[in-house]
């Protein structure tokens, strides 16, 4: 199975505001493994840097004044990603800015279908506590002392290996997914369903309070002014 883990950079966070990539990072990965092939591209947004995104990646209007645009790239870039899937964090972000610019150059837009976000599968795994890149790199024990900056291949090499963490390593069959082909992504872009009532016991577990126990907490009742909120729950 052939995916493409990916990142980019960007001028800002919208690019309904006029916000444009920057930088693009992908690794390809064969039943999780990276392969050592990648794609990394710089793109010159045709506009200035706000110091804010300047911050975060340090790709300067400067530097990437003599770049190519990405009408020039993108046939490069459709070609290295193909039909594979996106492993993306936060994909809705990523994916927002690279099919503007393929609209743009009136290339086909790359669907939601082929895209995972794994995001979505860090919030599947850990309901509580940050699940943002960083984080995950030092739950799995990956090195990333190398991010000073963001950048979009580094990332994704990073990504990459948080991924392969997620699957139960190069054990995968005892990770987060039991199998290559069994992620259905239109399930994992849905929102999450009301869950229906639980289910009652048949029989209650018997109590394991004492009689003195009992009796105090009657006590206690006894001695409110108002009739406890609970009493209307029970039978």
């Amino acid at each position: 199975m052939r995916e493409i883990s990916f990142d980019t950079e960007t001028t800002g966070l919208n690019p309904i505001d006029g916000d444009r990539l920057v930088e693009v990072g992908g690794v390809e990965l064969i039943n999780f493994i990276p392969t050592g092939r990648t794609c990394h591209l710089y793109v010159n947004p045709q506009r200035d840097m706000p110091e804010e995104a300047f911050r975060i990646h340090g790709l300067s209007a400067e530097f990437l004044s003599d770049k190519p645009i990405f009408a020039d790239v993108a046939d490069e870039f459709l070609e290295f990603v193909g039909d594979s899937r996106l492993v993306i964090h936060n994909a809705p972000f990523d994916m927002g800015f690279i099919n503007m610019e393929l609209g743009r150059c009136k290339k086909p837009k790359i669907p939601n279908k082929q895209v995972l976000d794994t995001l979505k599968l860090a919030r599947r795994k850990f309901p509580t506590g940050s699940v943002s890149l960083d984080a995950l790199c030092s739950r799995y024990g990956v090195d990333n002392t190398k991010r000073v900056y963001h950048g979009a291949l580094l990332d994704a090499e990073l990504l990459a290996e948080v991924y392969l963490e997620m699957n139960g390593g190069k054990q995968k069959n005892l990770g987060l997914l039991p199998g290559d082909e069994t992620i259905d992504l239109d399930k994992l872009n849905d929102e999450p369903k009301k869950r229906g009532a639980a289910k009652q016991r048949p029989v209650l577990l018997p109590s394991t309070l004492s009689e003195e126990e009992i009796e105090a907490h009657a006590r206690f009742i006894a001695g409110m002014k108002s009739d406890p909120t609970w009493n209307k729950y029970l039978k």
